[in-house]
C-alpha cells in the first residue's frame, strides 16, 4: 500500500507518517521513490499509536521499543535458523546438544 492508504488506515496525517519513517520506526520499501508499506508496517504504526497515545511513552521511549522489537524480531530468525541446523543432524548430535542446553539452566 502507499503512503494515502497507510495514512488512511491508520487514521493519521501525512506529516506523523514523516516523522515515523524518519525516525526508522518504519522503514517502507522504495522503488523509483515510490514507499510501499505492508501489513507489518501496520502492525508497527498501531504499536506505535499505542504507545505514544493510551500508553503516553515519548519520542525516545518509542526509540527503545521499536528498536527492542526489532532484535526481537532477528534472535527470533536466528533461533529459527539454528533449530533448523540441529534438525538436520543425527539424533546423537541433537540429543547432546538438548542435554548441554538444560544443563545449563
Amino acid at each position: 500500500m502507499r503512503d494515502t492508504e497507510f495514512c488512511r488506515t491508520l487514521e493519521i496525517e501525512g506529516t506523523l507518517l514523516e516523522l515515523w519513517v524518519e525516525h526508522r520506526w518504519l522503514v517502507p520499501d522504495e522503488q523509483a521513490g515510490i514507499r510501499t508499506f505492508h501489513e507489518a508496517d501496520l502492525a508497527r504504526g498501531r504499536l506505535i499509536l499505542d504507545l505514544v497515545g493510551p500508553m503516553g511513552v515519548n519520542e525516545h521511549g518509542v526509540d527503545v521499543a521499536m528498536q527492542l522489537l526489532d532484535q526481537v524480531h532477528s534472535l527470533r530468525g536466528k533461533l529459527g535458523a539454528l533449530m533448523e541446523a540441529i534438525r538436520t543432524q543425527d539424533q546423537e548430535v541433537q540429543r547432546r546438544i538438548l542435554d548441554r542446553a538444560l544443563d545449563r539452566r
